[in-house]
């Protein structure tokens, strides 16, 4: 079957509506999910309902978490053990169909909130009414910034800038790394053309105006896209540096795995959102890419006197272009 099977509703976690819905999709990571939850739960004051879709993972984190969490102690915690795994754009989706908070956050299962800083988003919503969306910065787990929280549209610019290589020799440069806004350390408020998925807060009353994610994205580009319909809509994405979480990144996945699906989802973009005259030379800016990361990562390495480095994931991301290089499969009409 596909349908999930939901924990039964608590009476009183439906008393009153809550401020937001925090919605966590988790897939074979039980020991992050435990730990996101209970910052969560440890960390955020407003009023919240805690919504958890795990999606078949064969780890039992499922169970993990109603052990962790039972019902009777948080109320506030309604778990979905799914039958399937959904992804994570159709995994959001379904959670966002049970939610009752006037926002909706989404927020990755290997994050850790620190500081109330799903407080100090909801605040600065609050007060920034309306952008629609809203991120927050993300640290890595190793406590250093993690710019991809927010970033600029993919466009035939930028698409040039990393083919070259200029994106990543002139990162600081928001000439040559645009779509990273190279320098700004994301330490101020600013509006932003999208936010990423793993801290994303929106009004519930735009996500379903949007209809959600589009199932296309299968797993990565879905916020991108979901931002650049919003912003057709009139919303325009705000970023916060008050709100900071930590964000482990890509527990779920092999780190070629990951890239490969990067691939897909940036074609996809790339054949939805450019100019239909940008889009055959956009696509192969995009084929280009991984080939001169390889080639220039092992090069650097040879100069260096070093073996493998970043260019080894990046030959194995080239030899699997065939994999990537059409993006992500069409739905087929119903």
């Amino acid at each position: 079957m596909s349908d999930p099977i939901p924990v039964p509703d608590h009476p009183e976690a439906a008393a009153a509506a809550p401020a937001v819905s925090i919605l966590v999709i988790s897939y074979n990571t039980r020991a992050m999910t435990l730990a996101c939850l209970a910052s969560v739960i440890a960390e955020t004051t407003v009023p919240y309902e805690l919504i958890v879709l795990d999606n078949a993972s064969p780890d039992g984190s499922a169970e993990a978490i109603a052990a962790a969490f039972p019902a009777a102690a948080h109320p506030e915690l309604r778990l979905i053990a799914s039958r399937e795994n959904h992804g994570f754009a159709k995994g959001n989706n379904i959670a966002a169909r049970e939610a009752r908070g006037e926002l909706l956050l989404l927020l990755n299962p290997d994050t850790l909130v620190k500081d109330k800083a799903i407080d100090r988003l909801v605040a600065f919503a609050g007060r920034t009414p309306a952008a629609g969306i809203w991120g927050g910065r993300t640290l890595t787990g190793e406590g250093r910034l993690d710019p991809g929280c927010v970033f600029a549209d993919q466009t035939l610019w930028s698409l040039v800038c990393r083919a070259t290589g200029l994106a990543l020799v002139l990162k600081d440069s928001p000439v040559f790394n645009p779509e990273m806004y190279g320098g700004w350390k994301r330490d101020s408020a600013r509006a932003v053309d999208a936010v990423m998925g793993c801290f994303f807060l929106i009004r519930r009353s735009l996500w379903d105006a949007l209809g959600g994610f589009d199932l296309t994205f299968v797993m990565y580009g879905e916020e991108a896209d979901l931002c650049r319909r919003a912003r057709a809509m009139g919303a325009q994405p705000w970023m916060t540096p008050e709100a900071e979480i930590i964000h482990y990144g890509g527990a779920s996945a092999p780190r070629v795995d990951r890239e490969i699906l990067k691939m897909k989802a940036r074609v996809t973009l790339a054949r939805r959102h450019l100019a239909p005259w940008q889009r055959p030379l956009g696509v192969l800016l995009l084929k280009a890419w991984p080939f001169s990361r390889a080639i220039g990562g092992a090069s650097l390495a040879r100069l260096l006197g070093r073996e493998g480095g970043a260019s080894g994931h990046w030959r194995q991301v080239w030899a699997r272009r065939r994999e990537w290089q059409e993006g992500f499969p069409a739905l087929p009409h119903p």
